[in-house]
């Protein structure tokens, strides 16, 4: 079986709409893919009513986290939640201040752009999107893009967008500690996504995953592509000592990336184990 667990569609920041993701992900030879948009669960429906015929989907979302290092400063964390109870009202009142968080974030970047005479204008911009999706800084980039600014996303980042620009405005994310804590009870299974992607930024330290561990943490986003093959070594025996389901993932964007669908893969076990430990959503078979 070819398993992706970490893929995003049109309704965050991939390009794909969820019907194409779950289409493109069959015609790669996926026999199971997850969707896993940010903040939100707004693609489980449009995806699951388009499965092809064999393509299992497994619900989700990448929720934005923040954990607090020993020396104080705060290390953004993505967390991946699977198979929850999208009703929950928590998670429903979380991922709703989470998309206006973006919103809002997204609205002061484009703003000092504009201020300081790039072609980007914010109500065209916002406009552009469904009202209430979890706008994000490639949509930003993409408008780059069209104002020929730059060619490429990573383009877009590394000139624009990176947390070092001054266009940069940072985002009140959840703690990592009460979202664990928030999946659990909504019947779900929480995996930390490319735990030690270092080319991203600073990351969390195995000393923090073994308290997250402790906490609830389900998994180990082992197998990922911005993972090395040390660092995918080391993450995998953490994930062993814990005792943690070890997943890999394209974390594919359609076209906002060159990562393609399938590019990494989980292995069956660790999926069976995964949906062992969930009850809050089931399974969607085509």
């Amino acid at each position: 079986m070819r398993i992706d667990l970490h893929t995003h569609s049109n309704v965050s920041d991939g390009t794909d709409t969820p019907a194409e993701l779950v289409a493109t992900a069959a015609r790669a030879g996926l026999d199971v893919v997850a969707i896993t948009d940010h903040d939100t669960t707004a693609g489980w429906a449009p995806a699951a009513d388009a499965l092809p015929p064999g393509l299992t989907l497994v619900p989700g979302a990448e929720l934005s986290c923040a954990s607090v290092a020993a020396d104080g400063h705060v290390v953004s964390v993505h967390l991946l939640a699977y198979l929850f109870d999208p009703d929950s009202p928590s998670i429903v009142t979380e991922q709703t201040r989470l998309r206006a968080e973006r919103r809002a974030r997204l609205r002061s970047m484009a703003e000092r752009m504009a201020s300081d005479g790039l072609p980007v204008d914010a109500d065209e911009l916002l406009g552009a999107l469904p009202a209430d999706s979890p706008a994000g800084r490639p949509h930003l980039a993409q408008a780059l893009m069209r104002a020929g600014l730059v060619e490429t996303v990573n383009e877009a980042f590394a000139r624009f967008l990176g947390n070092g620009s001054g266009y940069y405005v940072a985002r009140e994310d959840t703690p990592v500690q009460t979202a664990i804590d928030m999946i659990a009870a909504a019947g779900g299974v929480t995996v930390l996504a490319h735990p030690f992607a270092s080319t991203r930024g600073r990351t969390v330290t195995p000393e923090v995953i073994r308290e997250l561990a402790a906490r609830g943490l389900g998994g180990l986003e082992v197998d990922h592509p911005d993972h090395d093959g040390a660092t995918r070594e080391r993450t995998r025996a953490l994930a062993d000592e814990l005792g943690l389901v070890r997943t890999g993932s394209s974390d594919y964007h359609g076209t906002n990336k060159t990562i393609g669908i399938g590019q990494e893969t989980t292995a069956p076990e660790q999926l069976e184990a995964l949906v062992a430990r969930a009850s809050g959503s089931p399974l969607r078979v085509g």
